[in-house]
């Protein structure tokens, strides 16, 4: 899904008050929480994800990691917090025209 910028900045907008569905823990990024990420994108369209590690590269991996495995589009990353979205089939959220 390609969203223009206008849309990236209204969705950025919508997430702004939004806290972390998920965090990983110790054991990184496993099938499961993979598995919890989907469901709350399928459920909410739009999330956080925390990922708490210093380091740069491994944060960016797990996250790039992340959007790849649930298809979703990737609208920013603030610290250790990974915003992104993912169109449902009930179009919960209403977009701008591009």
């Amino acid at each position: 899904m390609k969203l223009s910028t206008k849309q990236k900045q209204y969705l950025k907008g919508l997430a702004h008050s939004l806290k972390p569905v998920v965090q990983l823990g110790g054991n990184g990024l496993t099938e499961g929480v993979i598995a919890e990420i989907d469901s709350a994108l399928s459920h909410h369209e739009l999330i956080k994800v925390k990922v708490p590690t210093d380091d740069r590269e491994a944060k960016a991996l797990i996250m790039d990691a992340i959007i790849r495995e649930t298809q979703a589009v990737k609208l920013q990353v603030i610290g250790h917090v990974l915003v992104m979205f993912r169109r449902s089939d009930d179009r919960k959220i209403q977009i701008p025209k591009a």
